[in-house]
């Protein structure tokens, strides 16, 4: 039989990765400002494996619109440009021999709008984690009530589950605010 505290540390689990997955989803849709971890996804073949920017340069954001990359090694310029052109970040490398540098466009109101909505997206998929975490924990306690478990002790759990749901969601709401009010600052 599980205990009702080990069901509900495995549902917090979910919830939390839930809200790190989240995070880390938005950090991705660009917001106007230069970030580094826009380029997180784009990877170039160094020394025969593929990866990550960030392994074979130094990702810089010397303003507000602009990022900069400096290759540890200079031949890999071309292959760094290659892989910005072809990735799905959409944004055009301009390189002068030393470094490349991405600018940022300011977004547009419509533009704006859509990053705002795709958020809202990400946001309700992370709600929806979160809530499938919740019911499985119920359901796991409903059948430990056939293992022995107390109905009493059972819906004092289930109360507990709620109150993490709650608090999860909660917390969702706050990063996707924070996020909203990032993208739809001019």
């Amino acid at each position: 039989m599980l205990e009702p505290k080990q069901i509900l540390n495995e549902a917090e689990e979910l919830m939390e990765s839930a809200v790190m997955y989240l995070d880390d989803a938005l950090a991705h849709i660009r917001a106007g400002k230069a970030s580094g971890r826009i380029l997180d996804p784009v990877k170039v073949e160094y020394y025969g494996q593929m990866s990550p920017i960030a392994n074979v340069a130094t990702v810089t954001t010397p303003d507000a619109r602009t990022i900069q990359i400096q290759p540890w090694e200079k031949k890999m310029l071309p292959e760094i440009e290659r892989a910005i052109i072809n990735s799905n970040i959409g944004l055009a490398p301009n390189n002068n021999g030393e470094c490349i540098r991405l600018m940022i466009p300011p977004l547009t109101e419509e533009r704006r709008k859509e990053l705002a909505k795709q958020c809202k997206g990400e946001a309700e998929n992370a709600k929806v984690s979160v809530r499938n975490a919740r019911r499985d924990a119920i359901d796991t306690l409903k059948k430990q009530i056939k293992e022995g478990l107390p109905e009493d002790a059972e819906k004092d759990a289930e109360n507990e589950a709620q109150k993490l749901h709650d608090k999860y969601v909660k917390r969702i709401d706050e990063v996707y605010a924070a996020k909203e009010k990032e993208i739809m600052t001019v």
